[in-house]
């Protein structure tokens, strides 16, 4: 029995064996892009969300696990396959004890920024990140695999990529120019440097971004290519245009794809993120953003299939996390909805702290709504920290559409009644980042005074896309419910490299295609496959 279950468990890896291994990872991640926007805008893809859906293996109940579902933590989950708790990556940003600063998930001062408008900026790397990556376990293989990350956001291009990537490069709104830091080389490679000279950030000057079918604009860039200009690039579909430029450059610049190894490129479309936070995912202007992320991620695999061969490339899609419905749009449901600011919590914390034990900068740091108490104050007044950290929670919990506030010690110690909910705070936990008060809001409720936001651990902001498509991987829909951690360890089966370090998930077996052996030559027919 026991020598049956070893063979079981092998499996997968044999399976995938026979299939010669892809030239090419593309890792792609649509910021905030719920699941239901596959279905709800399905008769308008044509373009390369529509090929993902007809031709490759789409998972329809795929989730994120941790608590808070924010960017930093979803993208940092994709190549990795860790929880927050493992992956040390535990909100976008957060309080940094051992330095009495609040810092990004990225941020690092020992590095400089390459290419922005002087020396300065969004000077980032990955060194918070505790785990390796896919990327990192092909480098060490010593495959010579190429691995570069690119996103308008510095943590969405850094991240998945890992410790070991040969780059990251991020849109510096500054000067218009795609940047890097010192972290991955002395200097930009000519390729960017060429594409930066190119301007073509400049091209959208005076555009307007007019809905697919006419109707009048949604946004009308300004006529002079500017700080605010760039700053408003972010928010339009022509994020997502120089996010895909870029990486037509660098498939190119790099030879990506075109040695004997597997090169990964992470690609991840922001645009879509900055308009969902301002008009909510009933917005028309979610829509057209969508299709248009269709017909882009089309014209990227044409460019892929002419550049590389898509027999050559292995597709992974998926998004950072979800979203919630505007609260003005849910109430007119007759759903649940409200906001209330982080800055709320923050002040009832103070407010209470200081009518119990006096005067005192109580709160000195965030991660979202969760707050950071000041170990130094408390232990000055001789306090009982565990005391503290209880009177703080009860204060939260004493506000409104709070659903539940947790302690770090109580989280240390696993106390909780172990649902959904909680379980996904646990695998957000990290004791040395934590935060002292953990917050969750009652579902639909965000941190935020207008637009709408994310970071519940409830299914809105959690169900994501999962699809996969290249060569053996078995097309069809896939019900059976899987995590967002099972990405990396099944990336890491049909690699044949190690599972990255952190990773919890499982191999998504299901959808490898079983070859027969490599001698004969041939493999079995796919499985009819149904279309969301």
């Amino acid at each position: 029995m026991r020598l049956a279950s070893a063979l079981l468990f092998t499996l997968p890896t044999f399976l995938a064996a026979q299939t010669p291994r892809p030239k090419l990872l593309v890792a792609i991640t649509i910021d905030q892009f719920r699941y239901d926007y596959l279905i709800k805008f399905r008769d308008q893809y044509k373009g390369g969300l529509a090929r993902l859906l007809d031709q490759g293996a789409v998972f329809t109940n795929a989730y994120y696990e941790h608590f808070p579902t924010v960017t930093a933590i979803g993208h940092s989950t994709l190549l990795t396959g860790a929880t927050p708790s493992i992956s040390g990556i535990v909100g976008n940003e957060w309080y940094e004890r051992e330095t009495g600063k609040q810092v990004t998930s990225v941020s690092d001062e020992g590095v400089t920024m390459l290419g922005g408008a002087g020396r300065g900026g969004r000077a980032a790397s990955p060194r918070r990140l505790l785990v390796s990556t896919i990327g990192d376990e092909l480098k060490m293989a010593g495959r010579g695999s190429k691995v570069i990350g690119i996103s308008v956001k510095d943590r969405s291009a850094i991240l998945p990529v890992g410790r070991m990537a040969d780059a990251a490069y991020w849109f510096d709104p500054s000067s218009g120019n795609f940047v890097s830091s010192t972290y991955y080389f002395e200097q930009l490679p000519a390729w960017v440097h060429d594409f930066n000279q190119s301007r073509f950030a400049d091209k959208f000057v005076g555009s307007e971004w007019r809905p697919i079918g006419g109707g009048a604009p949604f946004k009308t860039m300004s006529n002079k290519p500017d700080n605010a200009y760039y700053n408003s690039l972010e928010s339009t579909p022509y994020g997502n245009d120089l996010v895909e430029k870029l990486a037509e450059a660098a498939i190119t610049g790099e030879q990506l794809g075109k040695r004997n190894s597997t090169d990964v490129l992470a690609v991840s479309f922001s645009a879509n993120d900055y308009v969902g936070h301002a008009v909510g995912p009933d917005a028309p202007e979610v829509r057209d953003i969508s299709i248009r992320t269709d017909r882009l991620v089309g014209d990227f695999f044409r460019f892929l299939d002419a550049r590389v061969g898509m027999k050559n490339v292995l597709v992974v899609m998926t998004a950072d996390h979800g979203v919630s419905p505007m609260p003005e749009v849910n109430l007119k449901r007759k759903m649940p909805g409200g906001r209330m600011l982080e800055k709320t919590v923050a002040d009832q914390i103070q407010m209470k702290l200081t009518e119990k034990y006096g005067e005192g900068n109580w709160v000195v740091g965030k991660s979202g709504a969760s707050q950071y108490l000041n170990e130094k104050l408390i232990a000055e007044k001789k306090l009982n920290r565990l005391e503290v950290l209880e009177a703080a929670a009860e204060a939260i919990r004493a506000l409104p559409n709070i659903f539940r506030v947790y302690t770090r010690e109580q989280l240390r110690r696993g106390a909780v009644q172990g649902d959904m909910v909680d379980r996904r705070v646990l695998n957000g936990f990290h004791y040395a980042r934590a935060m002292d008060v953990a917050v969750v809001a009652e579902p639909y409720h965000v941190f935020v005074a207008s637009g709408t936001s994310h970071g519940l651990p409830f299914q809105y902001d959690a169900h994501i896309p999962v699809i996969f498509l290249g060569e053996g991987v078995q097309p069809g829909r896939y019900h059976k419910r899987i995590a967002a951690n099972d990405i990396a360890p099944t990336l890491a089966t049909m690699l044949e490299v190690e599972v990255p370090s952190g990773a919890v998930g499982r191999v998504l077996d299901e959808m490898l295609a079983e070859d027969k052996p490599a001698a004969t030559g041939s493999r079995p027919k796919a499985a009819a496959s149904s279309r969301p």
